[in-house]
């Protein structure tokens, strides 16, 4: 098995712009601190944007135990929001996967005694705010209710029943009107058995 690599993420939000400042401060870290077997991972896209094509990779291969730790330049290289880098930082900590962002003094590898507390700080405040988000998805759930909005997925077997009953009485099968539809042929038979 290789040994696992350090992951440089580089990001500019546009094509107008590079990155060649962030890797020259990058590679000289890693020379600095005599680390070899670089992986990089570069985007060209706004930092707002949780699905980036290089953070996906770069995240694929942590989770595949390819990355020992992951260093970018600054945090909103990384991530814009808050709940993104909850979620980058959970996925880091859930692999033992070190976050060093040297020019703001953030290094969570579990070698340096002010990373572990780092790390801590860090996961305390994403947990803060995922807590933050669920209570604010209850809360809009529940004023949706009290407005009487019904939630949940529409029925669709109610609402498409005189279609079915009409396909049903030109002679055709179930999945004959299942495929017409494009309804499982299951909703398809409660349907007319609601009708009948």
């Amino acid at each position: 098995m290789n040994t696992p690599a350090t992951a440089v993420y580089l990001r500019v939000s546009t094509d107008h712009q590079n990155a060649d400042m962030q890797l020259r401060d990058l590679k000289a870290y890693c020379q600095q601190r005599k680390w070899k077997g670089m992986a990089y991972y570069s985007d060209k896209i706004s930092g707002g944007r949780d699905c980036r094509p290089e953070l996906d990779r770069m995240m694929k291969d942590i989770r595949t135990g390819k990355i020992e730790r992951v260093l970018c330049w600054k945090l909103d290289r990384l991530a814009r929001s808050l709940s993104h880098f909850a979620f980058i930082l959970a996925e880091l900590d859930r692999n033992n996967v070190a976050l060093i962002v040297p020019g703001q003094g953030i290094d969570t590898s579990n070698d340096n005694y002010i990373g572990k507390m780092q790390r801590g700080i860090l996961m305390v405040i994403a947990e803060f705010e995922k807590n933050l988000i669920v209570d604010r998805v209850c809360c809009g759930l529940r004023a949706a209710r009290a407005r009487g909005v019904r939630l949940g997925r529409p029925p669709t077997i109610d609402g498409r029943a005189a279609e079915v009953r009409k396909l049903k009485a030109q002679g055709l099968g179930l999945r004959a009107i299942s495929r017409e539809l494009k309804m499982p042929v299951s909703s398809v038979h409660k349907a007319l058995q609601r009708a009948a």
